[in-house]
């Protein structure tokens, strides 16, 4: 497998009140562009401090920006039926500007239903939502007028139009993504269907790889990131004892919402939620069976759903950006190791 650029994904999932866990994220961003890593993603969760931690990425990109120099900073996704259209756009503008051209703007339907009735909708009518704020919001970054009105937003930043990455679960997702010529976010894991209770994380994502590529227009140049769990330790026993603590934790919180949870030892659960665990060996072993990862332009890690202590998460940043990834093939860039 080659690697070609790498990232680091953080849930803000920190045992601490919410102020603290924005710095400690902010400082493991900062440790992924010391370690060379070249990208960092978000995602954005709405009410719930177990599920995500961050309602306002823009906000919290914005200041990891000031402290940072070269490392992309990526939504992994601003959940677009949830917000308005433009000014998603006007923000992102805002920031990339403010930024150097550093934003990457992952935009997703959203994964959580409870919080659709909040915002005045119906979690059926998502997909509808999606489709129509989308267009929106891209044309508003390209300077077209908005709405039907002489109104153009400002500053429109046609920039980021090449800049934009759509996540999915679904073939069809794949498909829609490749067709608009957007970046196309894999997930770190996927529910597995009834028909097929045991099938593979690269058996759920290949037919989306494989509609994404399909779909892109000639000449387009592909954009896949390929998000992981992925927890190194200096150890194995190291690893396994935090992930029995981490993953226990996530599934009485799971199971309290009515879903479905994984049962058996600590390997079926692993295996269940598709985490790469252990020490750099184990790790890289584990990494080479995801055949997905060789279609894919990017990689991202992260640490969820073991969330270990934050010392931990730097560590194994440090572990995956010096250890793993040059054994897969990846070749540190020396601008960003020196940031």
């Amino acid at each position: 497998m080659t690697l070609k650029r790498l990232g680091f994904f953080t849930r803000l999932l920190d045992d601490v009140p919410a102020g603290e866990r924005y710095r400690l994220a902010m400082e493991q961003i900062i440790h992924a562009e010391r370690m060379g890593l070249s990208s960092a993603w978000v995602a954005q969760h709405h009410f719930d401090a177990d599920e995500g931690g961050l309602p306002s990425p823009f906000v919290f990109l914005a200041q990891v920006a000031a402290r940072t120099r070269t490392i992309k900073l990526g939504t992994g996704v601003v959940t677009l039926p949830l917000e308005n259209p433009i000014r998603v756009a006007e923000d992102a503008a805002v920031l990339d500007l403010m930024s150097g051209g550093r934003l990457e703007l992952g935009v997703g339907t959203g994964g959580n239903p409870s919080a659709f009735a909040a915002f005045g909708h119906t979690n059926e009518a998502r997909g509808e939502i999606y489709a129509s704020y989308y267009n929106t919001f891209r044309g508003a970054l390209r300077g077209q007028e908005i709405n039907g009105s002489s109104n153009v937003m400002y500053p429109a930043h046609a920039a980021l139009d090449a800049r934009i990455w759509q996540a999915t679960f679904s073939v069809e997702g794949g498909r829609r993504a490749g067709l608009a010529g957007d970046g196309l976010l894999l997930s770190r894991t996927q529910p597995r269907s009834p028909d097929a209770p045991k099938a593979t994380l690269p058996q759920i994502q290949d037919p989306i790889v494989d509609a994404y590529y399909a779909a892109l227009p000639a000449g387009a140049t592909p954009r896949i990131l390929g998000s992981r769990s992925i927890f190194v330790a200096d150890n194995r026993a190291e690893a396994r004892r935090y992930a029995e603590i981490g993953l226990g934790r996530f599934i009485r919180r799971i199971s309290k919402l009515g879903r479905a949870v994984p049962t058996g030892s600590l390997d079926d659960i692993l295996a269940a939620f598709d985490v790469h665990m252990g020490g750099v060996d184990e790790v890289i072993e584990s990494l080479s069976r995801d055949t997905t990862l060789n279609r894919v332009t990017d990689v991202a890690g992260q640490v969820h759903s073991v969330d270990p202590p934050h010392p931990l998460i730097l560590r194994s940043i440090e572990l995956f950006a010096t250890k793993v990834a040059p054994a897969m093939g990846w070749v540190k860039q020396e601008a960003l190791a020196s940031a």
